[in-house]
């Protein structure tokens, strides 16, 4: 291990400023578009706005107009093409500077483009990349062992033991998926133990497995039926769980913090809930974590927080708990740990595998970023400007009481309700605040989600702070 840490040490911090750039591929574009000169050579016209969206007759326009009908349309976009990041900040085709409270919906959260992480590709990318599991490589186990110890350290899933690595949050819940429904054939060989369960306003991805755990007929009505043995509840309803889940219940997965469907926390008494009826059943409980983990919330598992220990009993440890996004920082990997009383014995070798996971280039990486998400200063810092944003959202609040109803979250997730009046106007918002160099999302039913990088200051949430209220101001005074 010894050696391992050394080659994963830290290369020392790199401050590099970003000027204004041109791309090669811009210059291709530039130089071989069809669109007339005068566009070429267009000269960003006046606006009251400081970052308005590229124009139908701008170069970005052209640019996506031709490269357009080659993409299979999964996706609604703005206009502006993102060509460079550094740390909190991004550029687009044009050079106009964002500042990004997604951080890659929640995934950069050290940042874009951290240099100590880009020297560690570099160096992988000339030693190995990619060699399959049909051999050995140093990394896999390494970040394997990594995630088990820092995890058990930090006081969260206790019975942690074993860990499969994947390429994806999507491919982390199909295997927690097929793993609950292994432990559910061994505990009743006749199949009558397969049940799933999971609740209203989720998200666990969009494979046919965990799509089916995704009750939202948005994203499942076009590829139904979905998979047989799914079962819905409500999210922090305990009185259900008696009835939802059952002796055929094999599995339940859940969000301690549901990003996608509008940063809502669940309450410490419903997660004690469901670690007591799954107990009773025999159904093997799976926190997804994949949004909500790795030190997003100040801890280094959401379920870890204390805000989450019930008044009185034990805090809900899960038997599965799935993450990505944060693991990689933008480099493709997802990680499923499993409990050694409750599932691993049940895992048996050609149960599941995959081609590119585990890979050497994606597991030192993850390596080196989850050694610094486990850094208590870090974690610390995430509390800190999690205040900061949480007594900024309160001011607009007071504010503006008729557009904000709520503000939710913990650490660095964060949302703010919109009121019913102004719930079809998040679309709005989001764009006056790019339009004036903010980058923020939405979530669920009217709500504007926050996940910055964990690496922010303070200054620069204040000067997010002050663009949000300008993007609200001119949305309200619209209505």
């Amino acid at each position: 291990m010894s050696a391992l840490r050394l080659a994963a040490r830290r290369v020392p911090r790199a401050t590099r400023l970003v000027p204004s750039f041109e791309s090669p591929i811009q210059r291709r574009f530039a130089a071989t578009s069809n669109a007339p000169q005068e566009v070429k050579r267009q000269v960003q016209k006046e606006s009251t706005l400081p970052n308005p969206d590229p124009s139908p007759d701008s170069l970005t326009v052209s640019f996506i107009n031709e490269r357009a009908p080659f993409m299979v349309p999964t996706y609604v976009r703005p206009a502006p093409m993102m060509m460079k990041g550094q740390g909190c900040y991004l550029w687009d085709m044009e050079n106009r500077r964002y500042l990004d409270f997604t951080a890659g919906i929640a995934v950069n959260s050290l940042g874009h483009c951290d240099p100590e992480i880009a020297q560690i590709i570099a160096e992988q990318a000339e030693t190995l990349i990619h060699a399959s599991n049909l051999y050995h490589n140093p990394w896999t186990g390494a970040l394997s062992q990594l995630l088990i110890n820092l995890t058990r350290e930090s006081g969260a899933m206790r019975d942690a033991s074993q860990v499969f690595i994947s390429n994806s949050g999507t491919e982390a819940n199909e295997a927690a998926i097929k793993f609950a429904r292994k432990v559910g054939r061994s505990i009743d060989p006749s199949g009558a133990k397969h049940e799933f369960v999971s609740f209203h306003n989720s998200f666990h991805g969009r494979t046919m497995g965990a799509l089916s755990a995704t009750p939202n007929p948005k994203y499942q009505t076009p590829f139904s039926p979905m998979l047989p043995g799914f079962k819905y509840g409500n999210y922090n309803d305990v009185e259900q769980l008696q009835t939802l889940i059952t002796e055929n219940t094999c599995g339940v997965i859940v969000e301690p913090i549901q990003g996608e469907g509008g940063v809502n926390v669940a309450k410490p008494e419903f997660l004690a809930a469901l670690r007591k009826r799954c107990d009773e059943v025999g159904a093997v409980l799976i926190f997804d974590e994949i949004q909500c983990g790795l030190a997003r919330t100040g801890s280094f598992w959401a379920h870890g927080h204390p805000s989450l220990a019930p008044a009185s009993g034990e805090a809900a440890h899960p038997d599965i708990l799935t993450t990505a996004k944060a693991l990689g920082n933008g480099i493709p990997i997802g990680a499923t740990i499993v409990s050694g009383k409750t599932v691993a014995s049940h895992i048996k070798t050609g149960d599941h595998g995959t081609t590119f996971g585990g890979n050497p280039l994606a597991c030192r990486v993850a390596y080196h970023i989850v050694a610094r998400l486990a850094d208590p200063e870090l974690q610390s810092a995430v509390l800190e400007k999690s205040k900061v944003f949480t007594s900024g959202f309160q001011a607009l609040q007071q504010k503006y009481p008729d557009v904000i109803s709520e503000v939710r979250g913990r650490g660095l997730i964060l949302g703010l309700q919109l009121s019913p009046l102004f719930s079809s106007k998040a679309a709005d918002i989001i764009t006056a605040a790019r339009e004036r160099g903010l980058l923020i999302i939405t979530a669920g039913d009217g709500c504007i989600r926050f996940v910055p990088p964990l690496t922010i200051t303070e200054e620069q949430i204040q000067t997010g702070l002050n663009i949000l209220e300008q993007a609200l101001t001119s949305v309200a005074y619209q209505a």
